[in-house]
């Protein structure tokens, strides 16, 4: 979640940006305080929390960068992955592409592919990043959870979007409110668990239901509901990280090798990696998993395509759309995917009245259908329906001197194509 000065991860400062190091370290004894929010964990689970907690205030008090994930699941993908399509002689001007090299070029980027009904038209690395590397998600893996359920339904799985949590996750089942959550809410960010914010010490929910190597039964247990379910907008991880013991409980098998069964394999994407709470335990599914850019791209063009791969229907009819339903209390977020909206020059993460992590929208973007995989730092893969074209830019925070806009690089595509003799002007975004 680009913008928000917050940051989640002992293992990975980088990895949502959703809880703030600013104050973390702990007073008094630690030790104590995390055993007193985790009587019911073990005291070697308790002290591999602490460890991680404790790197993190580490990290967070000497400014340091990302560490490893560890321990890692392997997420197989497809045996054979091979390149998409490139074309030779691009649709969009040499300028353009230039233009767009450049402005990711400046602003700390890994990646940068542009991609337009059918083939690639740019494709750029930058450092030690080739198209082999793999590419951390940050928030980039949160679409990947509404792929997995549409999956997941698509095969039987799940019933629907509006079946209530509490049919896998059996302990809900005899709680008012979480009885009452369904996994459209989760994916929507409408469930009403506890939203992200500062978190205190070691024994603040918020560490714990990221660093904890049980950290799938910290958020199941122990984590607050403090709204009605569907009655609010509020961003938390919490909602994408039940993704994963939800996908394993109606499927039977790991969410890593679900990812790669059921969602990259088809697509013939290549796999990665996903952090794991515990040798054996439960994925993150809310960020964390890292593959290759091309596979990203894949996600996008499966969405563009309303589900249908190269003449296979993998999500069921119907399901992108509503995927780009906006949420009623957000008409900027959908399941998974972030939209256009009505024009606002600064778009957050949070619920709207929250006035923190706002990215610049410098102008309204110029096809009102655009919708988006948005994540931290920036890391961004927009859809541009009527161009058929996605871009991709994947990296680290730009530099606070060169602020990333989040319409330029599409307004700058939009302009290229609708400049061509007999081409349409797309419905613009509404002020």
């Amino acid at each position: 979640m680009p913008g928000r000065a917050l940051a989640l991860s002992a293992l990975s400062l980088a990895a949502t940006g959703l809880l703030g190091l600013t104050g973390c370290t702990a007073t008094g004894d630690p030790l104590a305080s995390a055993a007193r929010a985790g009587s019911a964990y073990s005291p070697a689970d308790e002290a591999t929390y602490l460890a991680r907690y404790e790197a993190l205030a580490r990290s967070g008090s000497v400014g340091a960068g990302e560490a490893a994930y560890g321990p890692l699941d392997s997420v197989q993908g497809h045996p054979n992955p091979a390149p998409l399509p490139t074309r030779s002689v691009p649709t969009f001007s040499s300028g353009t592409l230039a233009a767009a090299r450049s402005y990711a070029g400046t602003r700390n980027s890994s990646a940068l592919i542009i991609w337009r009904d059918g083939a690639i038209e740019e494709e750029t690395y930058f450092g030690d990043f080739d198209r082999h590397s793999p590419i951390i998600s940050k928030s980039l893996a949160k679409p990947i959870t509404a792929l997995v359920v549409g999956r997941a339904i698509m095969q039987g799985h799940i019933e629907s979007l509006d079946q209530p949590v509490a049919d896998f996750i059996t302990e809900w089942q005899h709680d008012d409110r979480r009885s009452r959550i369904t996994i459209r809410q989760l994916l929507g960010m409408r469930s009403g668990l506890l939203p992200q914010a500062l978190a205190g010490g070691p024994e603040d929910v918020l560490y714990r239901a990221y660093l904890h190597p049980r950290h799938d039964e910290i958020i199941i247990n122990d984590y607050p509901v403090v709204d009605e379910p569907g009655s609010a907008y509020e961003y938390s991880n919490a909602n994408a990280e039940l993704i994963a013991p939800i996908i394993e409980r109606a499927t039977g098998v790991t969410y890593a090798d679900y990812v790669s069964q059921a969602l990259l394999a088809p697509i013939g994407a290549a796999g990665g990696s996903v952090w794991v709470n515990r040798e054996g335990g439960t994925a993150h599914s809310g960020c964390c998993m890292m593959l290759q850019a091309q596979s990203y791209l894949r996600m996008a063009i499966l969405l563009l395509d309303d589900g249908v791969w190269e003449g296979t229907r993998l999500l069921p009819r119907g399901y992108v759309a509503q995927m780009r339903e906006p949420a009623p209390q957000n008409p900027h977020y959908g399941l998974g995917v972030w939209l256009a909206g009505p024009y606002v020059e600064r778009r957050g993460y949070a619920n709207p009245r929250v006035d923190e992590g706002k990215v610049l929208h410098s102008e309204p973007y110029l096809d009102s259908d655009i919708f988006l995989f948005d994540g931290n730092s920036n890391q961004v893969v927009y859809v541009i329906p009527s161009q058929r074209t996605i871009l991709l830019r994947t990296g680290g925070r730009p530099p606070q001197q060169r602020e990333w806009d989040n319409a330029f690089l599409p307004n700058l595509l939009i302009r290229d194509a609708i400049s061509a003799p007999g081409a349409k002007m797309p419905d613009p975004q509404p002020r």
